[in-house]
């Protein structure tokens, strides 16, 4: 984000910062688990796809740095599955299909994506 409130912003820039920092999502996270889990729904975690390089206003691998405090959170917290979505997609085909320095995907691509958080769904059911 800039300073004016830009998203997408260069990350490059040292005025610009992270839309959600570290400590703030790891709480959101945190809140986020507590209000879920009160509902008894089986919970799963899926990670993030990875962030190519060059992707606009985004860091090249931030995703991994996400990811790792996320599954922190979870497994303090435990119940909850967790989908190795990041690992999924940086596999062939898969990693093929991901638009360059984007962290969108082509529709063949998100096709494959979607069946992969089915099965991760029907696994928990």
């Amino acid at each position: 984000m800039s300073p004016e409130g830009k998203n997408l912003a260069d990350p490059n820039d040292p005025q610009n910062a992270r839309q959600v920092s570290p400590a703030d999502y790891v709480a959101n996270l945190r809140t986020i688990i507590g209000k879920l889990k009160k509902t008894g729904a089986a919970l799963i975690w899926r990670d993030t796809t990875p962030v190519p390089q060059g992707a606009q206003g985004r860091i090249a691998d931030d995703s991994v740095f996400y990811n790792q405090l996320a599954r922190e959170v979870i497994n303090e917290v435990g119940g909850i599955a967790v989908d190795p979505m990041h690992d999924y997609a940086s596999e062939d085909p898969i990693a093929g299909q991901q638009r360059p320095a984007n962290v969108h995907y082509t529709n063949e691509g998100s096709a494959k994506l979607a069946e992969h958080v089915a099965a991760a769904i029907r696994e928990q059911l």
